[in-house]
């Protein structure tokens, strides 16, 4: 049997990583781009060389100063843009190694979290993506907890972000994140999973 992939995609602090752990509960291989990213800063020189080349001053002793990059480009689009186009192909090149590594290994369910899913074009290649949407208010308290912002920084972060109806309009399903606990939530997501890809959990 081929591997089914779910592309996973929606706003910042809506539940996405909890949709992907609940995948990897059922035995699949999950892929959370944003981590990959991370690794992929502190490890491959390549991609930080090429980083620099674009951004100079940026890296230092081997190191990306992160901080300092987000300062150039959160309010110039064109450079998020040519940033982007650098690490987006550094990314892809690591997530396809791991997905061959699975294959190989007889792994046929591969859940890929990404934030960008569809406008990168990533999402065409999956079997189904799944938006997962989440109020407003939740988001703004889940970001505020998890990152250490303030309020008006995590107001800030979901208006740069696609609003609710893009997931709407261009997700095959979705799942609406309204629960108190990581807990319940992942509770949601593996009882719709299991409806979605039962065939290649159970044989």
């Amino acid at each position: 049997m081929d591997m089914f992939t779910i592309g996973i995609t929606g706003p910042t602090g809506s539940g996405k990583t909890s949709a992907l752990r609940a995948l990897e509960s059922l035995g699949a291989l999950a892929l959370d781009c944003d981590k990959i990213y991370h690794e992929l800063l502190a490890e491959c020189t390549e991609m930080k060389q090429e980083i620099n080349a674009r951004f100079p001053g940026v890296l230092s002793d081997g190191i990306i100063d992160r901080k300092a990059l987000r300062e150039i480009v959160f309010n110039d689009p064109a450079a998020l843009l040519e940033l982007n186009a650098i690490t987006h192909k550094y990314i892809a090149a690591e997530r396809e190694r791991r997905v061959r590594q699975w294959q190989s290994q007889g792994g046929r369910i591969v859940g890929v979290d990404a934030i960008a899913l569809i406008e990168s074009g990533l999402g065409k290649t999956c079997n189904a993506v799944v938006g997962v949407v989440s109020p407003a208010e939740t988001r703004i308290a889940r970001i505020i907890a998890r990152d250490g912002l303030t309020r008006a920084g995590a107001e800030q972060r979901i208006s740069a972000q696609k609003p609710e109806r893009f997931f709407e309009e261009n997700c095959d399903y979705l799942l609406r994140n309204v629960y108190n606990t990581h807990e319940e939530f992942e509770a949601e997501c593996k009882a719709f999973f299991i409806n979605l890809i039962g065939g290649y959990i159970n044989e």
